[in-house]
């Protein structure tokens, strides 16, 4: 591994050396003013087959058939990689620069080992939160500039795939359990991001909706339950937020890896949807080349197995025309043509911090929600609050954040010592599983919000002393943390430890308890009906402290809703169904959702089946159709204010809901107002579908009219015998409220 020193410390170098470059003007693609297809057509023309193979693999971290890993050293093109998630060397000779990747989903992440400072905002369900399109752009235009200014041109971060499993180690990667909710977040954060001059991309697709055994679950959904949910996020950011790139997934879907799917690339997503970019593979997620090739793979990433040697052989042969290989590599030019990247010159210099900081809490307050708050326990006064006891979850050294790909490395490094991995551990979970903490203290913010006040702190380790802590403080503030990750899901909804002991221990000591989560994915909580108040922080990003404090104190008034149900207990979950029993090579199980105990599937294990039985009935519309009662709903979120929703209007010609809405309370809020609708009994649908929604603030006593579209999608099945989207005539109803189970407004509509 001699070489993975250099290799780091020549892109660091490279970083210092070279502050600028420009790639020479070659040839009439140079134009400018062409369109980029145009000029992507002019560039493959000039090309020779083996400068179209170098374009369509590359190298991804120090992994790959690029690399020498005999521990020689590198080649020398090795050197000229940013130090980023992937690297694809450029073609002098034509003027095609050097195409640096990174990771990026939540911030440009792997910074520390480059000597880069990145924002780290906060995760995706954060944003999901806020249901603000708006700070989606700012918070996808940041990472874009912060990408570009450290020399990076494509994202490898848009992650959508919808919380079907809530204990998924990597749902805090992404934007919850509705696809018109995601769909919309991800297409303004695309925009955002690709306003920067990044390629934008928009990943796993599709169907990837565990960590358990992803490289080889074999995912069997019915099409019209795939249209209906997840690919339909895909849809609707695809034609909304156009991405430069799609990144297939790990697992097979209907018995073919993604990576390799036809249906998938070829059908719906090239042809249907009209998608101009390029397909590329997750890492290592390729196997094979004229398959791959044929049925709409673009680009292997990393290493050139299946796409160098292999691709050109098959090309001269005959098995892969000429025709597929110009598409595969026009594709991937008019994404970089589109973007600029041929265009500007490449600079790289440090971001603005304070920018970062600037949104990453604007990001953060608008993600909060407020789960409880029995007799107005929160906001707090400071002027009326003498003492705080500030309780668990090294509030005394940070926030959390979650593990793997998307992790931003933490300013100034990890304050709390990592633990030791668990014996047994798989190598993603060794690689991915670290607990890591940004240096935004809550305990530091809480004191500067009550600078009169005597707070206090206990780390809960012991769980007498911080209930005598608490008992002698005015309020309580129990910090509950739950580390999710890349690589390994969880065992459960539970929170880790002995917090939920602590909690109870704090809440029986002090009856004014507010208990903070920092939370991955939904939380089951036992002691809920002993705690007056709850706030979901998500992961909160470098500011998460100050978001946190502003919101305890009331400087925001929290307007976050959730956008994942959270169950009371994971009996109430859809069970995914397995079809096939895996044959495992060694003593691995299938790991904490199946049957057989905790340990993760491994890379040594068999293909596996696993069927969704719930189809399009993702998160809350399970629970609807199902008639369970979950802890807290979908689209559940508290104010401190109050709103009262009237006079609902329902136009079928326009397919839209008006209705007002009114500020009854006596401070100024945002009110997330959803609308809902339930198809015609012919549909065979008995839950209700998110069709709309928009976040209207208004001062105390403010009453605003309140028109919201009707996604057409959503109001539409998908019919798989005529392989299109059919709208049914019909009675449709229309729900409007402050969540999927709070709709106080209701109407019909017909539709002919």
């Amino acid at each position: 591994m001699r070489w993975l020193t250099v290799f780091f410390l020549a892109g660091t170098l490279a970083l210092a050396q070279f502050p600028g470059q420009r790639p020479p003007s070659k040839g009439p693609w140079s134009n400018e003013k062409l369109p980029p297809e145009e000029r992507a057509r002019l560039l493959v023309q000039a090309m020779t087959l083996d400068e179209k193979i170098q374009m369509v693999h590359g190298i991804g971290w120090f992994f790959g058939a690029d690399m020498n890993l005999s521990g020689q050293e590198p080649p020398p093109v090795v050197w000229r990689s940013n130090g980023g998630g992937g690297f694809i060397p450029g073609i002098p000779r034509l003027g095609v620069p050097d195409i640096q990747l990174n990771d990026a989903m939540l911030g440009s992440a792997g910074n520390a080992r480059m000597g880069r400072y990145s924002t780290a905002l906060p995760s995706g369900l954060a944003l999901a939160a806020s249901w603000d399109p708006e700070i989606a752009r700012e918070f996808g235009a940041l990472i874009g500039r912060e990408l570009r200014d450290q020399g990076f041109h494509i994202s490898l971060g848009g992650g959508i795939n919808l919380t079907r499993e809530p204990r998924n180690g990597r749902n805090f990667e992404y934007l919850g359990e509705d696809p018109l909710l995601a769909g919309r977040m991800i297409a303004r954060y695309l925009d955002g991001k690709q306003s920067q001059g990044i390629v934008g991309l928009l990943k796993h697709y599709a169907l990837n909706n565990q960590e358990t055994g992803r490289h080889f679950v074999n995912v069997r959904i019915s099409r019209k339950g795939a249209r209906e949910s997840e690919l339909l996020a895909f849809e609707i950011a695809v034609k909304e937020g156009r991405p430069g790139s799609i990144m297939c997934s790990y697992n097979l879907v209907d018995g073919e890896y993604a990576c390799e799917n036809a249906w998938l690339l070829n059908d719906v997503l090239k042809k249907e949807w009209g998608f101009p970019g390029f397909v590329m593979s997750d890492w290592g997620a390729t196997h094979s080349t004229v398959k791959a090739a044929l049925h709409g793979l673009d680009m292997e990433m990393p290493g050139d197995t299946f796409f160098g040697a292999a691709l050109k052989e098959a090309v001269q042969k005959g098995e892969v025309p000429m025709t597929r290989l110009d598409d595969m590599v026009q594709r991937i030019a008019w994404a970089l043509f589109r973007a600029g990247i041929f265009d500007r010159v490449t600079r790289r210099q440090a971001p603005d911090i304070f920018l970062g900081f600037e949104v990453a809490q604007k990001a953060a307050e608008a993600g909060i929600v407020l789960l409880k708050n029995d007799r107005a326990v929160l906001p707090l006064d400071p002027s009326a609050t003498p003492s705080i006891a500030v309780i668990g979850g090294h509030a005394d050294k940070g926030v959390l954040s979650g593990g793997g790909s998307a992790q931003v490395d933490p300013a100034g490094g990890n304050p709390v010592p990592p633990p030791p991995p668990r014996p047994g551990a798989s190598f993603l979970e060794i690689l991915f599983g670290t607990p890591v903490y940004h240096r935004s203290v809550p305990l530091r913010a809480i004191q500067a919000s009550a600078p009169a006040a005597k707070v206090s702190f206990a780390s809960g380790d012991d769980i007498a002393a911080a209930a005598a802590l608490a008992k002698s403080s005015s309020v309580a503030v129990v910090f509950a943390t739950q580390h999710t990750s890349e690589g390994k899901d969880l065992d459960d909804l539970s929170l880790p430890g002995r917090q939920n002991d602590l909690i109870e221990a704090v809440a029986a000591a002090n009856p004014r308890t507010v208990v903070v989560l920092e939370n991955g994915t939904a939380v089951k909580m036992p002691w809920l009906g002993r705690v007056p108040a709850v706030l979901a922080s998500w992961y909160p990003g470098i500011r998460g402290a100050e978001a946190i404090a502003n919101v305890l104190f009331g400087r925001v008034n929290p307007s976050g809703k959730l956008p994942i149900t959270f169950p009371r207990s994971e009996e109430d979950l859809a069970q995914p169904r397995l079809v096939k029993q895996p044959e495992p090579r060694g003593p691995e199980d299938l790991g904490p959702m199946f049957p057989g105990g905790p340990a993760m599937l491994r890379m040594n294990t068999r293909r596996f089946d696993l069927e969704y039985p719930e189809g399009a009935r993702a998160g809350y519309k399970w629970f609807q159709s199902m008639k369970r009662e979950p802890l807290f709903p979908f689209g559940h979120g508290l104010s401190y204010t109050t709103f009262a929703y009237a006079d609902l209007r329902v136009d079928a010609g326009k397919r839209e809901a008006t209705f007002t809405l009114r500020n009854t309370g006596k401070r100024a809020g945002a009110e997330v107002a959803q609308v809902y609708v339930e198809l015609p009994s012919a549909a065979g649908e008995n839950f209700r579908r998110l069709a709309g929604w928009q976040k209207v603030e208004l001062k105390p006593g403010e009453q605003r009219t309140v028109t919201v579209p009707l996604h057409p999608l959503t109001l539409a099945v998908f019919d798989e015998k005529a392989n299109r989207w059919e709208t049914l005539r019909g009675t449709y109803r229309v729900f409007v409220g402050g969540s999927s189970a709070s709709t106080p407004l209701s109407a019909e509509m017909q539709i002919q």
